[in-house]
């Protein structure tokens, strides 16, 4: 279940608790008399069955609570309630196949930023990669493949795709291609510091047959890709973060890049544009099919809903 709190006008707080008061799957109304200061109001709160929040917070959005007050979501582990059993199962669906839109939109909206986090990550995930690469060592490759943020802005290009928030997929899309060519650029540049200094030679990296899938591109490379997106984006809809972990193993997209940076010091042109090409395969795969999924939730959604729109966020 999840915890709503809202702040809400004096004069609209009637109409919130009804709105939450006819929904089936909402228990544990609480309303607190002005005990909002800024902005100033009241504050109702409630538990939400998962699969009737995507309702709740339209409904509220309706009234303009997200406009002059605010609307929060928390996730609750543990409820001990026989009024929130009955809420669950009152609500229509199952709550692992219920997606809240605007906690969707939230997540993939603050993962998609640009900023110095990720270009942190994504550049240690690179590094971590040209090191696999320059060692032979798978391990290390798989280490960089968790270390990679960059399935964030991809389920965002995606969300945007399917809600049609294009500011989302700009947003995505422009941290993508920023951080991609800054790690590649700083990857390529302690390459280049470690060939020049002895640490690695050429032959080390021609001989690493263990990663050379990093750059073998081929139709199950692109299966990987599709098969991987559609499994984060499932995992990021239904709240089972932990299936995540699995997907960031399963696609090269930060090794292709690491790898891409190590073969462009060592002027091994051919293997720097194959290793580009399964960078390229495994992000269009991984969006492509994370769009799929999210369309077909989302049309089972709206017609579980009876056509009721979405809340902007």
């Amino acid at each position: 279940m999840l915890h709503l709190r809202a702040i809400c006008p004096v004069e609209r707080t009637e109409a919130v608790l009804a709105a939450l008061k006819q929904n089936p799957g909402v228990t544990h109304v609480v309303v607190l008399r002005g005990a909002a200061v800024d902005p100033a109001g009241d504050v109702v709160e409630a538990d939400l069955a998962r699969e009737a929040t995507d309702a709740v917070v339209a409904s509220l959005c309706e009234l303009g609570v997200d406009r002059d007050g605010g609307v929060t979501l928390e996730q609750i582990d543990t409820a001990l309630s026989d009024a929130a059993d009955r809420a669950e199962e009152a609500a229509p669906g199952e709550a692992a196949d219920a997606v809240v839109w605007e906690e969707l939109l939230a997540r993939t909206g603050e993962e998609s930023r640009l900023n110095a986090t990720f270009l942190s990550f994504l550049t240690i995930a690179c590094l971590l990669a040209a090191v696999g690469v320059v060692t032979n060592s798978p391990i290390t490759i798989v280490g960089a493949m968790v270390v990679g943020p960059e399935f964030g802005p991809l389920a965002a290009i995606a969300v945007g795709l399917v809600l049609r928030r294009w500011d989302l997929v700009r947003r995505a899309a422009l941290g993508l291609a920023i951080g991609f060519p800054v790690a590649m650029a700083i990857t390529a540049g302690a390459a280049f510091a470690g060939s020049y200094t002895d640490l690695f030679n050429r032959d080390m990296v021609l001989t690493a047959h263990e990663v050379d899938f990093v750059f073998q591109v081929g139709p199950f490379s692109l299966i990987v890709a599709l098969l991987a997106g559609a499994a984060g984006m499932l995992s990021m809809t239904s709240a089972k973060s932990a299936a995540l972990v699995g997907v960031f193993i399963s696609v090269t997209t930060v090794p292709a890049a690491g790898y891409a940076a190590v073969a462009a010091v060592l002027a091994e042109w051919d293997i720097c544009l194959r290793s580009v090409a399964q960078l390229a395969v495994n992000l269009v795969g991984i969006v492509a099919a994370a769009a799929l999924v999210l369309a077909l939730r989302n049309r089972r959604g709206q017609a579980r809903n009876l056509g009721r729109p979405l809340a902007n966020g």
